[in-house]
């Protein structure tokens, strides 16, 4: 038994002598190294057409999710916005796709903008918050907010794979789904909140994207 107990611990601290031991040391680092801040990326810089010549979209706020999201652009980060103290959460059905804004947009308010990039709903798979996706305009949701403007530009991803209405333009946007669009937008801030103006098609949209894109 002393034979087994001293080879026991002979192999043990070879063992120790050759690699780190565990040690609260060790563990302190893992732990700092978990904190830190990861650099940020600087959404607000992208261009309004990627290395490819496709527009492009950033995600905000998931499909089939209600955190109301949006991109910090002195934070550079994204961050849940804030009503009566708490984080603003729709209090209605998820959101019907990948809502999010077109890089290298901004709607000046000097000619009827709001002041922050152009929206546009991604319909298709779920696609995580920070992703930077190609897509295709394809519509436009025209409505109305306490009386202003606030249209929504409607999109599908250039990659077929998340592509999965297998929608390409705005003749290939289904009845069913605008209705969902929609009715979605038209209730998720509450009765009568906003109101329903009509629809833009493929053309008439990439016209009034162009409108928004910086100088």
């Amino acid at each position: 038994m002393k034979l087994i107990y001293i080879l026991t611990c002979s192999i043990l601290l070879f063992s120790c002598n050759n690699e780190p031991c565990p040690s609260s040391e060790n563990k302190d680092s893992e732990t700092k190294q978990e904190i830190i801040d990861p650099i940020k990326f600087d959404y607000g810089k992208l261009p309004f057409k990627n290395k490819n010549g496709n527009l492009t979209a950033v995600i905000e706020i998931p499909a089939g999710t209600n955190g109301k999201f949006e991109y910090n652009y002195e934070l550079k980060e994204f961050t849940q916005e804030i009503r009566d103290g708490k984080p603003r959460v729709v209090k209605f059905l998820p959101y019907v796709g990948n809502y999010g804004f077109i890089p290298g947009t901004y709607m000046d308010p000097s000619i009827g903008g709001d002041g922050d990039a152009l929206d546009i709903l991604i319909i298709g798979e779920s696609i995580k918050q920070g992703e930077i996706i190609e897509i295709i305009p394809i519509a436009t949701l025209k409505l109305l907010d306490g009386g202003e403007e606030d249209h929504k530009v409607i999109g599908v991803p250039i990659d077929n794979d998340l592509n999965t209405t297998n929608i390409t333009d705005y003749e290939s946007l289904s009845e069913p789904i605008k209705e969902i669009i929609k009715t979605w937008f038209t209730n998720y801030k509450g009765p009568c909140k906003m109101q329903f103006q009509g629809w833009i098609g493929t053309d008439s949209t990439n016209i009034e994207i162009k409108k928004w894109v910086k100088i």
